[in-house]
C-alpha cells in the first residue's frame, strides 16, 4: 500500500505543516508582544516590569525564536524545491511573484529576531535580573530595548503583507503583460522592503510607535507591494 505522507508530495506537505504550526507560534507571539504585552508594561510599575522580564519574558522568547527558527528553514526548503521545479519560469508564475516579497520579508523577519531582537533583549533582561538584585542599572538597557523595539514592530509591519503573499501564491491569479519583464517588479518591490529594513537597523520608530500605527502602515505597505506587482507586470 503506497502512503501519500511518503512520497514528494507527502514532504512538500509535512514541510508546509511544520511552516504552519511554527509560523503561527512565531507571529502569535510577535503579536502577543506587541499589541498586549508592550501596552501592559506602559502601565505597571518598575518592580513588577522587572519580575516579568527575569520570569515571563525569558519563555515567550524562546517560543518565539524557535518558532522563527523552524518557520525560516521550512519555508526556506519548501522555495527551493518549487524553485528547482519551476527553473527559469519562476518569476513568470503567480507563485514566483507572490511568494518573491513574502519570503524576503520573511527572511529579513527571521535575522531581525536572531540578530536584534534577541541579543538585545538578552541585555534587557540581564538588566532586570541586576535590579532586582539590588544592583545598579546598566545604561544600556534602553538603548538595547529601542533597538529590540523597532526591529520587532518592523517584523510586524512585515507580517501583514508577508501573510497575504503566502495566501496569494497559491491562491490568487495576475495577470501578465506581453514582454514584460518581471525583474523589474521584484526590483522595486525589493527595494521598498530592503529600505524599511535598513530602517529596523539604523532608523526611527517613527508612526510604528502605536499600536494603531504599525497595524495602519502594515495595510498600506500591503496595498503599495501589491499595487505595483499589478502595475508593473
Amino acid at each position: 500500500m503506497d502512503i501519500a505522507l511518503f512520497s514528494q508530495e507527502g514532504l512538500v506537505m509535512s514541510l508546509r505543516y511544520i511552516h504552519f504550526f511554527a509560523g503561527i507560534t512565531w507571529i502569535g507571539i510577535l503579536y502577543y508582544f506587541n499589541f498586549i504585552q508592550g501596552e501592559f508594561f506602559k502601565e505597571i510599575e518598575a518592580p513588577v516590569k522587572n519580575v516579568a522580564f527575569t520570569k515571563l519574558v525569558p519563555k515567550a522568547l524562546w517560543w518565539f525564536r524557535w518558532g522563527a527558527m523552524f518557520t525560516f528553514l521550512s519555508g526556506v526548503t519548501m522555495l527551493a524545491i518549487q524553485g528547482a521545479e519551476l527553473k527559469a519560469d519562476f518569476f513568470l508564475t503567480p507563485y514566483g511573484l507572490y511568494i518573491w516579497p513574502g519570503a524576503l520579508m520573511g527572511t529579513f523577519m527571521f535575522l531581525n529576531v536572531w540578530l536584534i531582537i534577541w541579543p538585545n533583549q538578552k541585555v534587557v533582561i540581564a538588566n532586570a535580573e541586576s535590579l532586582l538584585k539590588g544592583g545598579a542599572a546598566n545604561p544600556a538597557a534602553a538603548t538595547s530595548a529601542a533597538k529590540a523595539g523597532l526591529a520587532s514592530r518592523t517584523n510586524t509591519l512585515f507580517s501583514i503583507p508577508l501573510i497575504f503573499f503566502m495566501g496569494a501564491s497559491r491562491h490568487l491569479s495576475i495577470g501578465m503583460g506581453e514582454n514584460v519583464n518581471p525583474l523589474i517588479a521584484m526590483g522595486v518591490v525589493s527595494a521598498i522592503i530592503v529600505a524599511l529594513e535598513i530602517n529596523a537597523i539604523k532608523g526611527k520608530m517613527g508612526p510604528l510607535t502605536s499600536v494603531k500605527g504599525v497595524i495602519h502602515c502594515g495595510l498600506g505597505l500591503l496595498v503599495v507591494l501589491y499595487g505595483l506587482l499589478e502595475v508593473l507586470v
